[in-house]
């Protein structure tokens, strides 16, 4: 529509350029040709043909074509500007995100951190109660063993005594050709069993 404008607007030019030239022309009692320099009145008629066809052609541009191109101007820069608000808007939420996702990202780490330590805080005290369990459960056996150890020994002992005592009565029987009686049994067993205590001292 503005090529047909603007068409529109050259042929009415051009006829003003022509009727303007033959009103000239006839001003002067004929058609004059123009030479190689125009005279002053024909350069007259010209400037004016010239501002003429250059007012109706910025009247038409200015009508109908610069309001267009005007708004297509404005709606590029507008396009133009939104695009450049949703790249700033785009860049500032994602910039938002990061932030967000490393704060969430050390949040996490101190989360695990705190559940590594607590984990080897807890291992820690099931370690220490475990020692302490089992070194109890080591002296409990080993002051078992010493007591089984001990009465094992006075049962030795006593057993070797005992056997001892009725050999050495069957001996001193023997010896002194006469029954050794139990009273003469404990009194050697009492004798053998200080001299084996004081041996050991």
């Amino acid at each position: 529509m503005n090529v047909r404008f603007a068409s529109v607007a050259g042929v009415l030019a051009s006829m003003c350029l022509t009727m303007m030239t033959f009103a000239a022309g006839d001003a002067h009692g004929g058609h004059e040709a123009v030479g190689a320099i125009p005279t002053a009145q024909q350069g007259l008629w010209t400037g004016i043909t010239a501002l003429v066809v250059f007012a109706i052609s910025a009247a038409v541009l200015g009508l109908f074509v610069w309001p267009k191109i005007s708004a297509g101007l404005d709606e590029r820069a507008n396009k133009i500007k939104d695009e450049i608000e949703a790249a700033e808007m785009a860049r500032s939420q994602a910039k938002d995100a990061l932030e967000q996702y490393q704060q969430s990202l050390s949040q996490a780490r101190a989360e695990a951190q705190k559940e590594i330590d607590k984990a080897r805080t807890q291992a820690q005290a099931i370690s220490a109660e475990l020692k302490m369990k089992a070194d109890a459960e080591l002296n409990a056996m080993r002051e078992k063993a010493m007591r089984d150890i001990d009465n094992a020994k006075r049962a030795a002992v006593s057993e070797v005594y005992a056997q001892g005592s009725a050999l050495a009565a069957t001996m001193a029987g023997k010896i002194l050709k006469r029954e050794v009686n139990s009273g003469d049994t404990q009194r050697l067993l009492d004798e053998s069993v200080r001299q084996l205590e004081g041996a050991r001292n």
